[in-house]
């Protein structure tokens, strides 16, 4: 399984305000190359949080032609992910610790937790059974900091947009629980190009 983590931050690593204001931290170019990302990858992962905040489609839009949809993934240990919800159509699997109930066309499906969130091993194993070779993980941090922290990770696709958010605003990455320094996930800079007014910045895992 390919895990490709994709953030979209200030200059200083936040990808929202303290109030939890997100959209849009990058400019329109940056956008249009994230949803090239998502077309690329079998598909796209998020936390519940980034559900509830920013509720957003999570399929991949490129003007002028079709695309086959990446299969949307939703971990909700609480499975608290409504009904209402612009994703919780068909092509759509969300994983919880919780009973499972109906959440729209969404399939749902209760696995095994650490911690109390659905465990990274168990979630690449459940993608794979679902057909996905590869998956794309864009938030939220605390989502970010699990991948990280199972060294599942293989690559970063970072976009910076020329903005400061302050310690305030939420951070990219959350708690890593590092004892020291040489347990920093390392990575390898594979390149780094302006898209618009933002930078994009490209790093496989060491």
């Amino acid at each position: 399984m390919r895990v490709t983590l994709k953030l979209a931050t200030s200059l200083d690593g936040r990808i929202a305000t303290a109030s939890g204001e997100s959209q849009w931290i990058t400019g329109e170019a940056a956008r249009l190359e994230g949803h090239r990302l998502r077309a690329a990858h079998d598909a796209i992962l998020v936390g519940v949080e980034t559900v509830l905040h920013d509720d957003p489609e999570l399929t991949a839009r490129l003007p002028g032609r079709a695309v086959d949809q990446p299969l949307r993934v939703v971990l909700d240990s609480r499975l608290r992910t409504p009904a209402s919800a612009k994703l919780a159509g068909e092509n759509t699997l969300i994983l919880t610790a919780a009973e499972p109930h109906a959440v729209g066309a969404a399939t749902v499906r209760r696995v095994e937790v650490e911690d109390g969130r659905p465990a990274v091993a168990v979630v690449l194993k459940a993608l794979a059974a679902a057909g996905a070779g590869s998956v794309l993980i864009e938030g939220g941090g605390q989502v970010a900091a699990s991948f990280l922290r199972a060294g599942a990770v293989d690559a970063l696709e970072w976009f910076r947009a020329p903005i400061l958010l302050g310690g305030e605003g939420r951070p990219c990455v959350a708690a890593l629980a590092l004892a020291k320094l040489s347990d920093a996930p390392k990575f390898r800079r594979q390149g780094v190009a302006p898209v618009g007014d933002d930078l994009w910045e490209r790093y496989v895992r060491l």
